[in-house]
């Protein structure tokens, strides 16, 4: 139904025939979608703010956080994952791998049942690449069910994007003593 730059916005095809955590969620989902950015920063850095998506959403701060500006500084204490915490207002964390990915999901009538993975892996020295895989299952009936079968790729394209260079830029523009806060 969408181009290919809608659905796979970033990724490799490589990266896209690996296995996620979210997989394992929402084995049968309707809808894959693959995110994926360079960061020229370490992934231990890039997953520090990963953790951020506990406080904030990173991606149109007017759209998704209530006019409220996504932390431009890590909180200290949003590293210690425990699934079940609450990811991005309407996620909750599902699973981590510590420096490596986080996985969230959601249910809920507007999006239907969505799982994401968050997986960032070195490169090079200092360069990272993030990549996010979504699985969803929109709602089939109800006042959300054909917009968003038709608007959850694209909509996600523009939101998620948005995100993972917000992120990206916040790894690459802090030190990592500014980093905690010290």
């Amino acid at each position: 139904m969408w181009p290919s730059f809608v659905t796979e916005w970033g990724s490799t095809a490589a990266e896209r025939a690996e296995s996620f955590p979210c997989d394992e969620l929402l084995p049968g989902a309707s809808m894959t979608l693959f995110r994926a950015v360079d960061a020229a920063a370490p992934a231990e850095d890039v997953f520090r703010w990963l953790c951020q998506l506990r406080a904030a959403p990173y991606s149109y701060d007017r759209l998704d956080n209530g006019g409220r500006r996504s932390p431009q500084a890590l909180t200290p204490g949003l590293e210690r994952l425990e699934v079940g915490q609450r990811m991005m207002s309407i996620f909750r964390l599902a699973a981590f791998e510590p420096g490596t990915s986080i996985t969230a999901r959601s249910s809920g009538t507007m999006f239907g049942e969505v799982a994401i993975t968050y997986r960032v892996r070195d490169t090079a020295a200092g360069r990272s690449r993030l990549v996010a895989k979504v699985l969803a299952e929109p709602p089939i009936r109800g006042p959300f069910g054909w917009p968003m079968r038709a608007l959850l790729a694209p909509g996600d394209l523009i939101m998620m994007r948005r995100q993972l260079l917000n992120l990206a830029a916040l790894a690459e523009s802090r030190p990592p003593a500014e980093m905690i806060g010290g």
